[in-house]
């Protein structure tokens, strides 16, 4: 039976009693916010296991709380939103969220989506480790973390799934739609380029310098590889 934490983010009262309904009813534990104020206060009373938010909140929008989590966490977010553009969903990404899902939604199909989400962003008892090494750089997608120069990176979850797929994989080259399917592992339609071009970015940012051994490097035209140096 499930035991984590759900925070869920709505203005809508209706929608939050529904989806409090059925998280409950599989064994989690729910906190409800109605603003945006309001859940990055609960987010940070209550230590959640995972966050559903909704896009178009008042006080403050999903977008300006999906940024306030990120600074200092990397909880799953699935957000929420009768939007459909393209726009949306490039940004949500971007900015870390895990999931997306467009209202109007099947409650179970949330469900089914958080069960998904929490299952690749949490450790397993007696699972394998997922790791790899190379000089001055550890990734370990089991406990979700970066150690670079054997200190801990914080890294949302999207960006150490994107370097740890492309490490397992030294000196393979894969397009960004390859990428965006490998590792956000769920129907996209929008800007592939972009979003994993922002990911990438940033992971250069941390890893810039670490070492001569290897490299994150541009395929032009084609996209991304981690390449090793004898």
């Amino acid at each position: 039976m499930a035991t984590e934490k759900i925070l869920i983010v709505d203005d809508d009262t209706n929608i939050c009693e529904l989806l409090r309904l059925y998280l409950e009813k599989d064994g989690y534990s729910t906190v409800i916010a109605n603003d945006g104020m309001a859940a990055v206060q609960k987010f940070r009373e209550e230590n959640p296991d995972l966050i559903l938010l909704d896009i178009m909140l008042p006080r403050l929008d999903g977008w300006q709380v999906c940024r306030e989590i990120r600074k200092t966490s990397s909880t799953p977010i699935i957000m929420l939103t009768a939007k459909g553009e393209t726009f949306d969903k490039v940004l949500g990404l971007e900015l870390g969220a895990d999931d997306y899902v467009t209202k109007p939604f099947d409650a179970k199909e949330i469900v089914a989506r958080v069960k998904a989400v929490l299952r690749r962003t949490q450790s397993q008892s007696g699972a394998d480790v997922k790791e790899v090494r190379f000089d001055n750089l550890v990734i370990n997608l089991t406990n979700y973390e970066l150690r670079v120069n054997g200190e801990k990176v914080d890294t949302p979850p999207k960006e150490l799934e994107l370097i740890y797929h492309l490490a397992s994989n030294p000196n393979r080259v894969f397009t960004r739609d390859q990428l965006l399917d490998a590792v956000w592992g769920f129907d996209y339609y929008g800007d592939s380029s972009r979003t994993v071009d922002v990911h990438v970015k940033r992971l250069r940012e941390k890893l810039e310098g670490v070492s001569d051994k290897w490299d994150l490097k541009t395929v032009w035209s084609v996209g991304y590889k981690f390449e090793t140096k004898d």
